[in-house]
């Protein structure tokens, strides 16, 4: 039995947000049905391409069905409407109001599925003065405040490349239709759960928000450097770099005494975290000019056999080929219809009685039309997959 396998999920969304919501809930069991329009998502076209399909699309809409519908047409929208009867989530990322334009928004979903739950994203969130505004990860990264704190302590904002505002959104929506789902065994009732990106990456700077609401002032660029911790940061070896978290007082002792500068514990500049975080600067110097004398494989090993956390700068060849990542199931292989088989990300979640995993490839357009465009669930939930699933937990 999988965790979330008697639910059944219809993915109206886009882009990379919502669907990375929809990918949370299909690992974990769930019946995601994405829903396309008849051009299809648009990330369908961002490269690279196997075999004419996106790899984007592919890694983060895997385990779900697809099918095409055109929420215009009279037609279509009934065969939303008997989808809708059999599930118990909806996920959105549409601007807010797109959804009532189209006689499907919360109230109407609620009034013909009360248990039904509405997972929706935007850019700013459903209210609010920016409500209308479309959002895209770049355009929040810099309003969030992340841009400003990002890069060298002298140089222009920067983005990171990692698309957190989306991942973040998408993760929290995740948080929030599971508890919605909670709160219904309670109440019987579904309820409208939404996030949105800038509410979801301002969340995620809790360093700066902290020393903001501390000081009054305005966070300042540190480069590789931290808010609260020191030394913890990249260095360089004489043949690469790694990083060294050795804040902790007793790390930060056998750091000094490992580079031949115990002294360095007693120096007044440097007795406490907090007196090196104000120096910190001087303390990456006398570290940098002593760790940049021996190999990574030397300085890790040394580190290992202290204690001290410590780790190499991977690139993604050597991420996907490192023996954790693999111990750990982070590489997994599933068999598209078009593309063949190919390898995506595992499942970070580990559940010890009910596992999530990578059970489908991601649908091609509308691969899935034959099988959902002629179901009848209208008075007939749970579906029969449901039915069986349930049969066979018991």
């Amino acid at each position: 039995m999988m965790a979330l396998e008697d639910l059944v999920v219809l993915d109206l969304t886009t882009h990379l947000s919502g669907p990375f919501c929809g990918m949370q809930l299909a690992d974990m069991g769930a019946d995601v049905i994405k829903i396309e329009s008849p051009a299809g998502d648009s990330i369908r076209g961002a490269p690279p391409f196997v075999e004419g399909e996106g790899a984007p699309f592919m890694l983060w809409n895997r385990n779900k069905r697809g099918i095409v519908l055109d929420l215009k047409a009279a037609d279509d929208l009934e065969i939303f409407w008997d989808l809708v009867d059999g599930a118990d989530v909806v996920l959105e990322n549409f601007r807010p109001g797109v959804l009532d334009k189209l006689g499907i928004g919360w109230s109407a979903l609620h009034k013909r599925n009360p248990r039904l739950i509405l997972g929706s994203i935007s850019g700013f969130g459903q209210t609010g003065p920016y409500a209308k505004r479309g959002g895209f990860d770049l355009v929040i990264q810099a309003m969030s405040g992340l841009m400003s704190v990002t890069g060298p302590k002298d140089g222009p904002p920067y983005r990171i490349p990692l698309a957190i505002s989306d991942v973040g959104a998408g993760l929290y929506l995740t948080i929030g239709v599971l508890s919605a789902l909670q709160a219904r065994h309670k109440t019987g009732e579904g309820q409208w759960v939404e996030t949105s990106l800038l509410e979801a990456t301002v969340s995620l700077g809790v360093y700066e928000a902290a020393n903001y609401f501390a000081t009054g002032v305005r966070p300042e660029k540190l480069g590789q450097g931290h808010r609260g911790s020191s030394p913890y940061q990249v260095f360089q070896s004489k043949d690469g770099w790694f990083t060294i978290g050795a804040a902790q007082q007793n790390f930060f002792r056998k750091v000094c005494e490992m580079i031949g500068k115990p002294e360095l514990v007693d120096d007044p500049r440097f007795k406490t975290n907090a007196l090196r975080v104000k120096n910190n600067t001087e303390i990456v110097a006398l570290l940098q000019a002593e760790l940049a004398k021996k190999s990574n494989d030397e300085w890790l090993a040394a580190f290992e056999a202290a204690g001290i956390p410590a780790g190499p700068v991977l690139h993604h060849d050597e991420v996907f080929a490192n023996e954790q990542i693999l111990a750990r199931g982070m590489v997994a292989e599933v068999d598209h219809a078009k593309a063949g088989r190919q390898k995506t990300l595992g499942v970070p979640l580990k559940l010890s009685a009910t596992p999530g995993g990578v059970r489908r490839a991601a649908p091609t357009l509308g691969q899935h039309d034959g099988e959902l465009k002629k179901r009848k669930s209208r008075g007939a939930k749970p579906w029969p997959e449901r039915q069986e699933s349930l049969q066979r937990s018991r």
